[in-house]
């Protein structure tokens, strides 16, 4: 019974990062945190950016909990910092490496559900304020984003 609590932990926790994502983004990243998000925004390749601290605070978080879980017999924070890792992963390979082409691995992928991603993140993108932008999510992008 153990399996079906810890699948339940990591999929609940790869999936609760999407809303995560997007309250992070929408309110914290385009609040009060606007100055470490945005160079993200600016145009032009950088390495690095200072956005790229948000991923750091929340590599932490998964670290800490599969640490934790892990002493104690893989309890069930280690599949909550399993899925928080899971879906760092995803957003790294998805957003830095697909959309934004930090990386030239998977320039020549291509369906529906991706190119709705990239327009959703290159409408996103027209905005270089933190004021009324759209699109804040990441893996789930609005319906009609799939339409054009």
């Amino acid at each position: 019974m153990n399996w079906l609590v810890y699948t339940f932990c990591f999929l609940g926790a790869f999936a609760g990062m999407e809303f995560v994502a997007w309250f992070t983004h929408k309110y914290i990243m385009h609040g009060f945190l606007w100055s470490l998000h945005k160079d993200h925004h600016e145009p032009g390749y950088r390495a690095f950016e200072r956005n790229d601290w948000f991923g750091v605070f929340f590599a932490i978080i998964s670290m800490i909990l599969t640490i934790g879980g892990a002493a104690n017999g893989l309890d069930y924070r280690f599949y909550l910092g399993i899925g928080i890792a899971a879906y760092g992963a995803a957003y790294f390979f998805v957003h830095d490496i697909y959309v934004h082409r930090r990386l030239k691995w998977f320039s020549k992928v291509d369906n529906r559900y991706l190119r709705a991603l990239r327009m959703a993140h290159k409408i996103h993108h027209k905005k270089m304020e933190k004021e009324d932008g759209e699109s804040f999510g990441f893996l789930l992008p609005h319906p009609k984003y799939f339409k054009k």
